[in-house]
């Protein structure tokens, strides 16, 4: 794990926390998934944003604020897959991991890939809305 002292900007003007995983150095061992087994426990019933950033492609976004079903990584194959419903996002050869979390959880991730393509997931807990009136 490093720490960088003044994180990225997100698209929109998210700050991302300091803590950086350094995710080449640890893809081999059980680090990337016990990272990401973590992180799945915590989502589950959340929605997600995926946006990819790019200098070839720009900003885009992939996944507008659909329910997750986990985020894994697969180190045989090297690539993290994020599970939406209805949408699998996978960001083959991930080297850095940016994470924001506060006291209450993950409130997003930005994984950089080999090369240098932004994918941003943005958390957030589903609108509850009052009980219908009969």
């Amino acid at each position: 794990m490093r720490l960088r002292a003044r994180p990225p900007l997100a698209s929109g003007g998210v700050h991302l926390q300091e803590m950086i995983y350094g995710f080449e150095k640890h893809r081999e061992g059980a680090m990337g998934r016990v990272f990401f087994d973590r992180v799945t426990r915590t989502l589950v019933g959340q929605r997600a944003e995926v946006e990819v950033d790019s200098l070839d492609l720009g900003r885009q976004i992939e996944a507008e604020w659909l329910p997750v079903l986990g985020i894994v990584y697969d180190p045989k194959d090297d690539v993290v897959e994020i599970a939406l419903e209805g949408v699998d996002h996978l960001v083959y050869r991930p080297r850095e991991i940016y994470v924001d979390e506060d006291a209450i959880g993950l409130k997003s991730l930005m994984i950089v890939d080999s090369d240098g393509v932004r994918q941003i997931v943005k958390l957030r807990d589903p609108l509850m809305l009052p009980a219908p009136v009969s």
